[in-house]
C-alpha cells in the first residue's frame, strides 16, 4: 500500500512519545520535522524501546495512522543527526521488516549478456 501511496518517506529521530495521536503526530510533522503533514508523504515515529512503530499518512479528507507493535524484537531505528531523515520506500520496507535503512542494497546487480 505504501508503494502507490507516498512521495517521500520521513523518519522522526530519536524518540516519539507512543501515547501522541495523528494531532500530535501532525504537529511534530509540521513544527519539528518542518513538512507539511497534509502532503503525500509519509512520517514515521518510533518509540523510546523501538518496538512501537506509528506512521502518519494524509488521505485527501483525513489522516491514516498506522501502529505496528512488535512482541519480540526491536526496529533497528537509525540515529539521525537532524530533527528529520529522509528514506526511500525500499528502505521503510526494510526497517518495517526488521533491517537497517543504511544497506546499500539487497542483492548485487547482475548483468547478464544475452547472444542471439
Amino acid at each position: 500500500m505504501f508503494d502507490i501511496i507516498a512521495q517521500q518517506v520521513w523518519l522522526a529521530s530519536g524518540a516519539t512519545d507512543m501515547r501522541k495521536s495523528i494531532d500530535g503526530l501532525a504537529a511534530i510533522s509540521s513544527y519539528v520535522l518542518k513538512q507539511n503533514p497534509m502532503s503525500q508523504h509519509l512520517f514515521v515515529f518510533c518509540s523510546k524501546d523501538q518496538t512501537k512503530i506509528k506512521i502518519l499518512y494524509w488521505d485527501r479528507n483525513g489522516f491514516w495512522l498506522f501502529y505496528k507493535r512488535l512482541e519480540k524484537g526491536r526496529f533497528r531505528w537509525p540515529v539521525a543527526s537532524g530533527a528529520a531523515l529522509s528514506i526511500s520506500r525500499r528502505q521503510l520496507a526494510w526497517l518495517l521488516d526488521g533491517l537497517a535503512v543504511e544497506q546499500k542494497q539487497a542483492h548485487c546487480p547482475v548483468n547478464v549478456e544475452i547472444a542471439i
